[in-house]
């Protein structure tokens, strides 16, 4: 497990670890895996996974900027206008009902 840093922010961004981990559970059955070979005879069946990874981190798809691409731009309010519009329509059936 890696250690939190000091800063306040990075230290909520790492996950709560499992009771398996806490116990050495996890930690015992990859050693396991290791000395009965299976990590091995799997290899090449990660190939295309692990060169997918490297190619996205190569070309920086999880930056700022590649996410800048992937998404757009931030738009302001977010929900609030689907909220907003929905108020909006509400109000107007209800002055249509009562008119």
């Amino acid at each position: 497990m890696v250690a939190p840093r000091a800063n306040s922010l990075t230290v909520l961004a790492y996950r709560r670890p499992s009771l398996n981990t806490l116990l050495g559970v996890t930690k015992a059955k990859k050693r396991l895996k290791k000395e009965l070979g299976i990590t091995d005879a799997m290899k090449p069946f990660r190939f295309w996974t692990n060169a997918k990874r490297r190619f996205k981190r190569k070309i920086g798809y999880e930056s700022k900027a590649g996410r800048l691409v992937r998404n757009g731009l931030p738009r302001p309010g977010g929900c609030l206008v689907v909220v907003v519009m929905t108020g909006v329509i509400a109000l107007a059936v209800a002055a249509v009902m009562a008119g």
